[in-house]
């Protein structure tokens, strides 16, 4: 690993204003997108070029980010990763990925994660990582739970979408749970 933010297969970094054609086939992905909960109408080219634009010129870091999981193998955009309710007093944050379909079954999800997670648990000095996940969604499911994430509940019937309430199971994980299996970042 070269710096904190790369991996073996993956590397996080800013959104770029070009990256708006990744931010639209990863919306336009219907089956994904009821996995995350998030079905709205079509937008324009144009809503998505200003939407990545504007976030592209937003500061690195801060309460909620979002960076890009780009594919080591062939630079190319492999989806998002971000960080959200971020609690600095309770040190909590919440986050979510998305990785393309031609990009998924190959660990990017999976690296991309411990790498914010690193990030969050060494740099931020946050204490636990929380994710909210739909009970149908077994792929996500499963990649959390061999990050090493915990079912903390269950918030049953909590989402409507695709014309049907469904559960929404909570994971977490805290900081001394997930070094228990990895090693913190040394400046040596």
């Amino acid at each position: 690993m070269s710096d904190m933010w790369t991996g073996r297969k993956v590397r996080l970094r800013g959104v770029e204003p070009e990256d708006w054609e990744g931010f639209r086939d990863l919306a336009r992905d219907t089956v994904d997108v009821r996995n995350t909960g998030l079905i709205d109408p079509p937008r324009s080219e144009e809503s998505f070029r200003a939407w990545t634009a504007e976030r592209a010129g937003r500061p690195p870091g801060g309460e909620a980010f979002r960076l890009v999981v780009e594919g080591l193998a062939d630079g190319a955009f492999a989806g998002s990763v971000t960080v959200g309710e971020f609690d600095a007093r309770a040190g909590r944050f919440r986050t979510g990925i998305e990785i393309t379909r031609e990009n998924r079954r190959r660990g990017y999800a999976a690296e991309a994660t411990e790498l914010l997670l690193t990030y969050m648990f060494a740099e931020q000095r946050c204490n636990k990582c929380e994710v909210e996940i739909y009970a149908f969604n077994d792929a996500s499911l499963a990649l959390y739970r061999t990050l090493g994430f915990v079912e903390e509940g269950r918030l049953r019937l909590h989402e409507f979408f695709a014309g049907d309430y469904h559960d929404v199971v909570l994971m977490g994980i805290t900081a001394s749970e997930y070094w228990t299996t990895r090693r913190p970042p040394s400046v040596r």
